[in-house]
């Protein structure tokens, strides 16, 4: 998941390799690992920094903007009509769901309802989550009074016991607003849940919670840019720490979110380039899936036996090796994933890694897959955007088309 908003550094015109080099150091990233990610050398970012390379096509600049998590484009070239590519546009229900967020009730004049009760409304949105195509508006809908009520459970309790079950809702509450904000223009509400979520799960000391808030906060930082990568880092393996001494009396769901930040961690390696490490988390992470009964799926990170083979196409595509990446989607199967937008993310994944192995025909099918899964997914994540964008200009007519079609689909070009 992308969570940094990106703002207008430019008061004066810059040239493109200027912008280029302000937007690098900014992510605090050097010129070596840019040119790692771009598969170029760091002499050929030096002259592209300096002007001595005229701008590059347009499905470089795309890969720059990538490798640079550059939200919008119009940041990185320059010119106007905006493009957003790791942010999408504000959903309908984000109001509602932002007023619930910042409003703290210190005050109220109804009877929170019961913890039990909360608990199977929780259960609920997540099952919805995973059946919806139309995902984000379904717990966009649901989300604001279920954080109200977790946070008058929270003031209301009785005693100590009461107040941590009802502060383990209300992280989970805060982590099902977190996949709903995600990818959207709100960058500050989005670390307001992310933190939130993780004091809530601290203070609930449930085990599960706080392994599922970290491995949210994780991620927020991860797709922040390299520059965060180690506080990525520092979140995942503490509690990890955390974590591992309970494992042999653990339940299930303590073993799927340990698990789930074994792989999280090997993602994070993957963005760095550390290919050791990458493939190493994941092999962890499969070893403790291997431990979890048949047809177990964590109900908020997806993790279970199910997901491995997604992960692994995951790793290989954020180590941009396009063959193995092919490799591992003809391992993966995507029907065994029974979240439709868990299995649209993993489509993305797959036309990742078609696009990088030079086959975006295919890409752009497996694009349309995801849209067919989950069309909320397609429409916030910014490499599917990415994509249908560089091929909305190939000189291949019957592909332009067919990626101008699907970039009306999610939004991307006016119908």
């Amino acid at each position: 998941m992308s969570f940094d908003a990106t703002s207008d550094p430019f008061a004066e015109p810059v040239a493109f390799g200027q912008r280029m080099q302000l937007l690098r150091t900014r992510r605090g990233m050097t010129r070596e690992v840019l040119a790692g990610l771009l598969g170029k050398s760091p002499s050929w970012v030096k002259q592209i920094e300096n002007g001595r390379l005229k701008t590059p096509k347009l499905d470089m600049i795309l890969a720059i903007a990538e490798a640079l998590r550059v939200r919008n484009l119009a940041d990185l070239t320059g010119q106007p009509q905006p493009v957003e590519l790791f942010v999408g546009p504000g959903h309908a229900r984000l109001p509602a769901v932002a007023t619930a967020i910042n409003a703290l009730p210190l005050t109220a004049d109804r009877e929170a309802p019961p913890i039990e009760h909360l608990k199977a409304r929780l259960a609920r949105s997540w099952a919805a989550r995973h059946q919806a195509p139309n995902h984000r508006d379904v717990i966009g809908a649901l989300l604001p009074d279920l954080i109200r009520d977790a946070q008058l459970a929270v003031h209301q309790a009785d005693t100590s016991a009461e107040r941590r079950a009802a502060q383990a809702l209300l992280s989970e509450a805060y982590s099902l607003a977190q996949f709903f904000v995600a990818y959207q223009p709100d960058a500050s509400l989005l670390w307001r849940v992310a933190e939130r979520g993780m004091v809530a799960a601290q203070e609930s000391e449930d085990p599960h919670a706080i392994g599922v808030a970290a491995w949210l906060l994780a991620q927020a930082h991860r797709d922040s840019g390299p520059g965060h990568f180690d506080a990525a880092d520092a979140v995942n393996l503490d509690v990890l720490g955390y974590l591992t001494p309970l494992l042999p009396d653990a339940s299930d769901d303590v073993l799927a979110i340990t698990g789930a930040l074994q792989f999280e961690a090997g993602y994070t390696a993957a963005r760095r380039g550390d290919t050791g490490s990458a493939w190493g988390y994941w092999d962890t992470a499969r070893a403790m899936a291997a431990r979890l009964p048949d047809g177990y799926y964590h109900p908020v990170t997806s993790f279970g036996q199910a997901i491995m083979g997604a992960h692994a196409v995951t790793v290989a595509v954020e180590l941009h090796a396009g063959g193995e990446s092919v490799r591992q989607v003809t391992r993966a199967e995507a029907d065994v994933i029974p979240s439709r937008p868990r299995r649209s993310r993993h489509r993305i994944e797959q036309a990742r890694a078609y696009h990088l192995d030079g086959q975006p025909d295919v890409a752009l099918a497996t694009l349309e897959q995801a849209h067919e899964a989950a069309p909320e997914t397609i429409r916030w994540n910014g490499f599917a955007r990415r994509i249908v964008l560089e091929e909305a200009e190939s000189k291949t007519p019957s592909r332009r088309q067919r990626a101008s079609e699907l970039a009306m689909k999610i939004g991307m070009l006016a119908a």
